[in-house]
Order: structure tokens, then sequence, then C-alpha cells
């Protein structure tokens, strides 16, 4: 059976570099109903839903919306007024995890498929069998189960779909369910209304009461003070366990990174897959965890999934940020001819500098030529956000040159 690769599209641009790069479905929020706040790039609104589920479908993909937060009164009000325009621009499956919402979505369609969200903390065979009964076509499962757990739950329940987190962020709270920013900022920022403020990535002091102006870090093993910040979850080695379980849906979390995250990661793991299924076996599968290292990462560990794994030690306590192996140089916004090219930068290049550009099925490296600035001058050096043309030494142009990326070579140790 081919799973499904599930990647996270926090804007248009993301959804459209996932599908390139090799994901079978995305998921997305709207505002309002999201617990992923967006702020960058072409933001998915109500507005714009139909043109970006006519862009997923055109190209034989699947979009699934998120109504995933836990919603108040004043939620579900809104989301009667909105939920008819959400219907019509004909999404495969709505991502639900409050029961008023699901009633809501009930009572306008039944013709839409329902996804149970992990944050339902969904851990055993019964609870698969009561949103199967409800009319859930499928259940995202917590991420506090083991391999073992989750074959159990297969067997038991045949008859439900199963979606798993192969990769991505993970939170120190059950499936999510924190109050720890709602707390530390007053109610201003809601976790589960998509403005997580991710205390758990500060770093912390101990307080002495009777020593009030004396502060004292909280140190384990002289690691660091990060004492709730978790590595980001890799399954990259166990796909083909997961794909012997037969889950149907691999998902992959990050609706808030980058698009050369969503990009780089959407291939390593159709990659694998494809790898695993004897499909498509290309140069670029060659060192899978070189890749991985690449991209932005608190470290990694197999988490609950594998807990007899070595990686397995699930806490990052020295860095908080995730740090990237390689650093992502720009985006493509326009191709100019064979070998140049309109760019938006992302961290600085200079002229002569060696780069590696990546394809959805390749890897090429080329050296700078020549950099043409906003005001039509030659510039030796490009800075973040400026848009520049960049000239290379050689010609690369095929049909996904729009969609390469330009990064850094090798991997800076960064972990």
């Amino acid at each position: 059976m081919m799973p499904e690769l599930l990647l996270p599209g926090g804007n248009v641009e993301k959804i459209d570099y996932a599908i390139k790069y090799g994901a079978d479905a995305v998921y997305f929020g709207l505002e309002d109903y999201s617990l992923r706040q967006m702020r960058k790039g072409e933001i998915i609104t109500i507005n714009n839903l139909t043109h970006v589920l006519n862009l997923i479908h055109k190209n034989n993909k699947k979009g699934y919306i998120t109504l995933n937060i836990f919603a108040f009164d004043d939620d579900i009000k809104k989301l009667e007024a909105d939920i008819e325009k959400i219907i019509d621009s004909k999404p495969d499956a709505f991502i639900i995890s409050d029961f008023g919402i699901l009633n809501i979505v009930r009572k306008y369609t039944k013709n839409i498929d329902i996804h149970i969200s992990t944050q339902t903390n969904t851990l055993n065979s019964e609870a698969c069998k009561f949103y199967r009964d409800l009319g859930a076509s499928r259940v995202i499962l917590a991420r506090e189960l083991s391999l073992k757990q989750i074959e159990n739950i297969r067997k038991n329940v045949p008859d439900i779909e199963l979606e798993m987190f192969i990769h991505g962020a993970q939170c120190m709270s059950f499936s999510g369910r924190c109050l720890l920013s709602d707390f530390m900022t007053n109610g201003e920022r809601r976790a589960n209304h998509g403005e997580c403020a991710q205390p758990c990535r500060w770093s912390y002091k101990l307080l002495e009461e009777k020593r009030p102006n004396e502060y004292y870090e909280i140190v384990e093993d002289n690691r660091g003070s990060h004492i709730l910040s978790t590595k980001d979850l890799a399954l990259i080695d166990y796909i083909q366990n997961i794909i012997d379980l037969k889950i149907d849906s691999l998902k992959i979390e990050g609706r808030t990174k980058s698009l050369y995250y969503v990009s780089s990661i959407a291939r390593a793991y159709r990659c694998q897959i494809d790898r695993c299924l004897n499909k498509n076996k290309i140069d670029l599968c060659q060192d899978l965890k070189e890749e991985l290292a690449k991209i932005g990462n608190r470290g990694y560990t197999t988490g609950f999934v594998v807990p007899q794994d070595e990686s397995a030690n699930g806490y990052s306590y020295n860095i908080s940020k995730g740090l990237a192996g390689a650093d992502f140089l720009f985006e493509i916004l326009e191709v100019l001819n064979n070998n140049k090219v309109k760019v938006k930068i992302k961290n600085k290049i200079i002229i002569n500098q060696e780069l590696e550009l990546i394809f959805p099925d390749k890897n090429i490296n080329v050296k700078v030529i020549n950099i043409i600035n906003s005001k039509n001058e030659i510039a030796n050096v490009a800075n973040t956000n400026d848009i520049v043309c960049i000239e290379f030494d050689k010609d690369i142009y095929d049909d996904n040159f729009k969609y390469a990326l330009g990064r850094t070579i090798g991997v800076k140790n960064v972990c």
C-alpha cells in the first residue's frame, strides 16, 4: 500500500512548493479556526480558499482544512456564518478537534471527510471506534504512541484511516494541549487558538524566595537551561516499519516553517517512501540523514514512537531555536534565461560564491558569477531581503527551474 505523504501548507507559496517537492496532500488553516496563525506570504483566507484548492486539485493532490481550535460560543457563531463558503471551496477533508465544530460541519455537509485532529489525544482503539461511529473517516493519532501500540490499534480498527506524525517539532505537553502560553502572556497568546508564544523554548532561571534579587541558572548535566524544550521528531529510519503497519497518511509538522524547510523535508521523505517501495530510486536518496541535518532542527529523536531507539532522549537542553546545517540563500522569483534568475535573498551571498541549487529531483552545484542589484548596478554582495538578479557559471534550466532553491554547500556542525 502506498501511504499518503502529507505536508504543511502555511501559505499559498508553501503549498505550491510542497506539491512540487513530493507531497500527496497538504493541510492548511484558515484565520480564526487554526492552531497556527500565519503572518508571511500569501495568507490563506476564505476569499482565496477556492483558488488554493483549485491549485491543489489541478495537480491531482488533496487539500485538508484545519478547523482544529478549541472553540468558544463566539467561534462557533462565526463558523456558522462562514461554513457554507468554506464548503463551496471543495476541500477534501476537515481536520477537527472540537465536538462543537464537528457538529456544525456535519449540520451543513455529509460529503466532506472528517479527520480527527491529534489534539484529541487519541491513544486507543476504542477512541478510534468512537470517532468512526461519529462519521469520521480518519483519526490522526497522538504522538505519545509507540509502533507496537499503533500496530494494535491498526489491528483492532481496520475500517478507519490512521494518520501519524513522522517528522517535526514536538510539544512538551500531551499532544500539544498546553496552557503555558496562555498563563505566561496573561491570556494574550492562547496556544489552542493558534497564538502559542512557545514558552517551552524559553531559557529559565531559578529564584530563591529569601534572596529575591539573586537568580540561578537551571542546569542539567551542564547542557543548558532549556528544560522544557523538546527535540524534533524524525522517523526517516522507520518508514518501512510504518508502511508495514498499513498507516494511511504520514504527516510532517511545520506550517510556520520556511519555504526551504517544507520543500527539503518533502523531498527527503518522498525519497524514503519511494525507496521503501522500490520506486524511483534516484541519487539524491543516498544520504537522507545528511539532508535532514541541512534543515532547521533542535536535534532529532524518535520520541515515543521508537522508545528503545538510542536517539529517543527527547529533550534539547542546549538549544531552543531550530538550527540548520545549511543556510537557505534565496528563492527564485523569475527565470530570466538558462543561467540567470531574479531572486529574493534569504541569507547573504557574495560574488564568486559556490552554492547548491536543490530541485525536486536533483541537486546542482553552481558559482555566482554576477549580481545585479535593484538599481541595475553590478554588486559584490546581496543581503537578506534584497531582490537581485544572479547569473550562474553554467546553464541549468529545466522544467522545475522556477522551483529551485539556493543553499550553502555542505553541513555546518550546529548541534
